[in-house]
């Protein structure tokens, strides 16, 4: 009895043992972060985390625990196997996730979760453009070495010929077996968090005001678990309110010609027209990672984005805009479909509800436009395909569309290939005009260029980065020259806006609102007029907005507003794991979902928008859940 129980301890305490280790190791492969924390800071970092590694550490331990128990009446050598196949599954996946999750925080400041297993599985190739070879072969090994290192230990700590050995009376077999039937049973306390009301959870290891050292107390594995069990139960998560209380405070935030069309009163011509013309070409280009930080125009730094700085200067310009979340897929669905991301999954992985969102490109096909979408890279990356078909796109240029020659870019086609495509098609459209006519255009251009790893056929700034982005917005600005020359040019609207921010300012902090403030600019020759515009709006406001301006109706956007119509709310609601922002002219806020706490608030209005941001998340939740 005695060598089982000391294995089964072993084991549990082992895991334990294993899983505190990791937060020294992981604050010390960011020096850069922690450099101001004091030695007593990282031993509370390693408290703290314990219920995380105790809860981890009981579910991992549950089987072996079984594995021991039955070894009192079974072959040993059985049992040896599997016990031996398990501990090397385990180490493997252990090692897997130590390895990723060092990887991976540095570019997205937060710990591992289900993420990551999206953009691979998707599309492997594209998931792995950012990193260089030497990075992803540097990862290979050390996933290697951790796992060895791993299996090693559990080998030699915990296999041992006595604690296999079947016991050969009955009576000697049965109390054994009931002494570690209630061991295991026992973890349920550490797996559940004890006997209180809250189950085990994430939030549960937060304790600083440096959110940085609640991310260094966070156990990667657990929150990768958490993350995937998230995945499908829409209709349960941010229960913040009654449902009633809910419906209240959302319906107080809804676009005004949603209400208007609720009580079936027409919502007529746009308030503040923007267009020369009701029915203009409409060209999206999404521009990879943007910030305002990029534009002095938005009192970012000089000599980046100088071409659209010059470029601001002659159409319309929002001033307070912010991006919706921290990924090009959530993004995307935020500006083409008006719909807001969510912080525990993206909502383009589910083709079936993708299916039934609302979108530009539909509403203006239905208005008679032909639809195009522009990419250098994989259009099948993160199920984009699927998105942009099913939301009414015609026709997709993507990197197969481009010889190899021209792919030379880790994510396909450089940014002034694809311009040079579209421009190429362009010329082709005007000469065509001039026989037959045309029907107006919606097309989506995105590029690819100013993103990790930063390599480009452009040297114009030192740092590799802000380089980067310099070779976009030349490119931008070639493109938008050579469109000038053609005849479309005096009927198109031209609509700049990032997809989110990333890589700079390169140390991001997901709990700051610079993490989120982007440019939106909107130039061509149906623009009336130059103007900067003040109030406050996000990517999901996009769709509202230009169709209010197109004089075509938008009540199926529920999440977009018109941030144009004076009767509307105007306010910028903006998400990212596992956290939400709501941002108005007299208050912002940020909240913590896992913490259960606000991390961030200024104004006199940031409690109630804390409200307000609440009940906007759990209506969007009960909206996914729906479709």
């Amino acid at each position: 009895m005695k060598d089982r129980i000391v294995i089964f301890l072993k084991t549990y305490f082992l895991f334990v043992a294993l899983f505190v280790l990791q937060k020294p190791l992981f604050m010390a492969c960011y020096p850069s972060i922690y450099t101001d924390v004091s030695c007593w800071d990282w031993l509370l970092t390693m408290w703290h985390g314990l219920p995380l590694d105790f809860s981890l550490a009981g579910y991992l331990t549950a089987l072996p625990g079984l594995m021991l128990l039955a070894s009192a009446w079974t072959l040993s050598h059985v049992l040896r196997r599997v016990w031996n196949g398990y501990f090397l599954l385990i180490a493997c996946l252990l090692s897997l996730v130590l390895v990723v999750d060092l990887a991976l925080y540095g570019y997205w400041g937060f710990r591992l979760d289900a993420t990551p297993l999206f953009y691979f599985f998707s599309s492997p190739r594209d998931a792995v453009a950012s990193v260089s070879w030497w990075f992803v072969l540097g990862g290979v090994l050390a996933w290697v070495g951790c796992t060895f290192l791993f299996a090693w230990t559990f080998r030699k700590l915990l296999l041992s010929k006595q604690g296999f050995q079947r016991l050969k009376l009955p009576f000697q077999a049965l109390p054994v077996s009931l002494v570690l039937l209630l061991l295991t049973g026992l973890l349920f306390i550490p797996i559940r968090g004890g006997f209180t009301v809250s189950t085990m959870n994430t939030g549960k290891v937060y304790f600083s005001s440096n959110l940085r050292l609640n991310h260094a107390a966070t156990n990667p594995a657990f929150n990768l678990l958490e993350s995937l069990s998230k995945q499908k139960n829409f209709a349960k998560q941010y229960r913040f309110m009654g449902a009633d209380e809910a419906d209240r405070a959302f319906t107080a935030m809804l676009d005004s010609q949603v209400l208007a069309d609720t009580l079936s009163v027409s919502s007529g011509a746009p308030v503040d027209e923007l267009f020369t013309m009701r029915r203009p070409d409409v060209m999206l280009v999404i521009l990879e990672s943007f910030s305002s930080r990029l534009m002095t125009t938005l009192g970012g730094e000089p000599g980046i984005a100088i071409h659209l700085d010059s470029l601001a200067q002659e159409g319309v310009l929002f001033t307070n805009f912010f991006a919706n979340s921290f990924r090009t897929d959530r993004g995307l669905v935020a500006i083409m479909s008006g719909y807001p991301a969510q912080p525990t999954t993206s909502i383009m992985k589910y083709s079936r509800k993708t299916q039934h969102l609302p979108a530009i490109a539909s509403s203006l096909r239905k208005a008679g436009y032909a639809t195009q979408y522009y990419y250098g890279g994989d259009a099948d990356f993160t199920n984009m395909r699927s998105y942009l078909m099913s939301s009414g796109i015609e026709d997709i240029v993507c990197d197969r569309d481009f010889p190899v020659s021209e792919r030379l870019s880790k994510w396909g086609a450089h940014d002034h290939v694809l311009f040079n495509r579209l421009i190429t098609d362009l010329e082709h459209e005007a000469q065509m005009m001039e026989q037959t006519g045309r029907k107006p255009f919606y097309r989506v251009v995105q590029t690819s260029s100013s993103h990790e790893p930063f390599e480009v056929p452009y040297r114009r700034l030192e740092n590799d980065r802000l380089n980067a982005f310099a070779y976009t917005d030349s490119c931008v600005a070639d493109f938008v020259h050579r469109f000038r020359e053609l005849p479309q040019w005096k009927n198109t609207v031209l609509i700049l806006v990032p997809d989110h921010l990333g890589a700079y300012p390169e140390q991001l902090d997901n709990f700051s609102l610079e993490r989120y403030r982007i440019p939106l600019l909107m130039i061509g020759g149906a623009v009336r007029q130059p103007r900067c515009i003040d109030v406050y709006g996000s990517q999901q406001d996009l769709a509202a907005t230009l169709l209010a301006q197109l004089g075509l109706p938008h009540d199926e956007f529920t999440f977009s507003k018109d941030m144009l119509n004076p009767d509307s709310p105007h306010f910028a609601f903006f998400t990212v794991p596992d956290a939400f922002g709501m941002v108005t002219s007299d208050g912002q806020v940020i909240y913590d979902n896992q913490a259960g706490r606000v991390v961030w608030e200024a104004g006199e209005a940031a409690g109630e928008n804390l409200l307000k941001g609440k009940a906007y998340l759990q209506k969007l939740y009960d909206d996914l859940a729906s479709r």
